[in-house]
């Protein structure tokens, strides 16, 4: 028998398993496809993530689909030159990944033999990984439940449970642990892809959020109140 599991502030606490599942399905149906989010594969999934970082999906993917036609695996990448990764990479302009990356895949080989590894503490010790890469590997490579916290996401939780976000937020231990504890333990792969694409269709930004047809309107804060100040609460 599943148990109601409770999640939230002082101030506002939602049903997780209901917000996971609204999610999830919502997430399945909204699914933004990019080739690295139909793979498994550890290495691709990694590269994509370096090369996202600070970088948007558009401009990535013709370097993203270039870069893995050239480099397929760690050894391709370990053999790599400073030119030639120069020639796939400068387009995006952020020049220090040219270097970063032909690192990461010599101690690849050496360290790890080529492979990919599952453990956190390995692929934080790999240059340039950050928590939120070495996380966002674990979980769609291997389906770990790892939260995946940016400013997006930020965004999103600061919303349902009308909390203060700032720029700094994502390394806030409250934020953290929140997060965290929202993460559906069962299918944290499609959970997170969900939550990302909320923050990117619908939960935006840089105009005022679509709470009409956000998937988990009922559970948040700012949605109820925004729909009822527009009267189509």
């Amino acid at each position: 028998m599943n148990h109601m599991q409770l999640v939230g502030t002082n101030i506002h606490i939602i049903d997780a398993q209901k917000f996971r599942m609204m999610l999830i399905e919502w997430g399945q149906e909204n699914f933004r496809s990019f080739p690295w989010r139909l793979t498994r594969d550890p290495y691709r999934i990694l590269i994509s993530e370096i090369l996202l970082h600070r970088t948007q999906a558009s401009q990535v993917l013709p370097i993203y689909e270039a870069f893995i036609n050239r480099y397929p695996d760690v050894h391709a990448l370990a053999l790599a030159t400073r030119e030639e990764l120069h020639e796939v990479l400068y387009s995006l302009g952020l020049r220090w990944r040219i270097d970063l990356l032909q690192e990461m895949g010599k101690e690849l080989m050496t360290r790890f033999g080529g492979q990919i590894p599952q453990g956190r503490a390995d692929l934080l010790s790999l240059p340039g990984v950050s928590d939120y890469i070495a996380n966002a590997v674990r979980c769609f490579a291997w389906d770990k439940p790892e939260p995946l916290i940016d400013t997006n996401v930020v965004r999103v939780v600061s919303r349902v449970f009308e909390l203060q976000a700032k720029d700094s937020s994502r390394r806030n231990s409250y934020y953290r642990k929140l997060i965290t504890a929202l993460v559906d333990p069962k299918e944290p792969r499609m959970y997170n892809y969900a939550l990302l694409d909320l923050a990117s269709l619908v939960c935006t930004k840089k105009q005022l959020p679509d709470c009409i047809k956000c998937p988990v309107r009922n559970f948040c804060v700012y949605g109820r109140q925004n729909l009822a100040i527009s009267g189509m609460d």
